[in-house]
């Protein structure tokens, strides 16, 4: 069993940045698929990022604006959040999966966090 915490959301002006953090108990997090979901009021949750094997992916929309990380003694995957859109606003899901295939689908997930918000103003 893997709990997840994230923080870090929060309200910022559009080109700003944020660091999402998602902290694990329970387990390693190094033996796990993790990812990063976003979702919005009457959508489905969407693949933002994943780290897997030591590779990262990107959903095309953030590719070159976010990067994910992990700190194995800290046992914590960020997402770092730069050049931030009106449309980047969601709530921000950490997720940990035991199987790394299919990264981009939320099925793949075991594991969920409580969500963290942001906001982008324009």
């Amino acid at each position: 069993q893997v709990q997840l915490i994230e923080s870090g959301g929060g309200l910022v002006q559009a080109g700003g940045s944020l660091r999402l953090s998602c902290v694990a108990s329970g387990r390693t997090l190094s033996a796990y698929a993790m990812g990063w979901f976003r979702q919005t009021p009457g959508k489905d949750r969407a693949f933002v990022a994943a780290h897997s094997g030591g590779s990262a992916y990107y959903a095309d929309f953030v590719k070159g604006r976010f990067t994910i990380s992990s700190d194995n003694a800290k046992n914590t995957v960020y997402l770092q959040m730069n050049s931030l859109k009106p449309e980047d606003t969601g709530v921000y899901y950490c997720a940990a999966g035991v199987d790394p295939w299919g990264l981009e689908m939320s099925e793949t997930y075991d594991y969920w966090g409580q969500g963290t918000q942001v906001t982008v103003s324009s």
